[in-house]
């Protein structure tokens, strides 16, 4: 099986598993992911992700629209007072 046709098997409820499995370090059985399956699992995760819309991947934080100081504000170094 290829990475497109595991892609395409996995289904969102699989996903949702995988994430979940990933989280708590178990399967849904109870039974403890060795560090092997984690990895193959995250890697499953990365490539079904790939294929949604950015703002559902893991990690996405959205734009920032604003700028972090307001304009004109006065940009200071920091001091260190000993």
């Amino acid at each position: 099986m290829d990475i497109k046709q595991l892609v395409n098997s996995i289904t969102p409820e699989v996903y949702a598993n995988l994430k979940y499995s990933i989280e708590i370090g178990k399967w849904p059985d109870g039974k403890v992911m060795s560090e092997e399956q984690k990895a193959l699992s995250i890697q499953a995760i990365i490539a079904y992700e790939a294929i949604l819309p950015a703002e559902q991947r893991s990690g996405y934080v959205p734009p920032k629209n604003t700028p972090c100081a307001p304009e004109g504000a006065e940009h200071r170094p920091l001091t260190w007072k000993n």
